[in-house]
């Protein structure tokens, strides 16, 4: 099977329900790193001008509103985003889907706050509908690592190609060397790579 190679032009971001209070789930790696993370993706999208569906469920409730460094990064995004009244598959949420149709893009990089839940089931259907998804594991999280390690064999058996910030980054800079291949590798130095370090002492 030949899989299309990501680049800015043919992809676009999915931030599914990274919010303040959504995050404090996440037990399997660091939830400050999930957050930067997801963080630099947003930044990533905002240099290559790509598409962004942000999605959030209940914020009104316990999950709470959008990270703010999200919403100040992408605010046309963020004032579109899909407010889910509580379905937990963003995927079948048709305003969500549809949101990603209206895109035109094939290729889907997709991150949600929990891996078990909130990104396993809106990546795995698109990828069944023939979607070309990577899921960005470190800008999403698990309660458990039981449930990390079941929801990440679940994606891949169903096509999902698991992947890094850094590693995404690299396939769509592509060149370091171009205007957008510089702010991208200066995003990876400033954002990224402090975050991974402050994660291993």
């Amino acid at each position: 099977m030949k899989i299309e190679r990501f680049t800015a032009e043919n992809s676009a971001l999915l931030l599914i329900d990274h919010q303040v209070g959504t995050m404090k789930l996440i037990k399997n790696i660091d939830k400050d790193l999930a957050a930067k993370q997801s963080i630099a993706l947003a930044k990533m999208a905002k240099i290559l001008n790509m598409p962004v569906v942000i999605t959030s469920s209940q914020e009104e409730n316990a999950q709470g509103p959008i990270l703010p460094e999200i919403a100040e990064i992408l605010p046309q995004a963020y004032e579109a985003r899909v407010k889910r009244p509580g379905v937990v598959n963003a995927w079948a949420y048709a305003d969500f889907r549809n949101a990603v149709l209206a895109t035109g893009r094939k290729n889907l990089i997709m991150a949600g706050v929990t891996t078990d839940v909130c990104l396993i089931f809106p990546a795995i259907d698109a990828a069944v509908e023939g979607f070309n998804v990577q899921a960005v594991m470190d800008a999403s999280g698990s309660p458990s690592d039981l449930s990390e390690e079941f929801s990440r064999q679940r994606m891949h058996d169903a096509g999902v190609v698991l992947t890094a910030t850094n590693t995404l980054m690299a396939e769509i800079a592509q060149d370091w060397s171009t205007p957008a291949g510089q702010q991208l590798i200066t995003l990876l130095f400033t954002d990224v790579f402090p975050a991974l370090g402050a994660s291993i002492v």
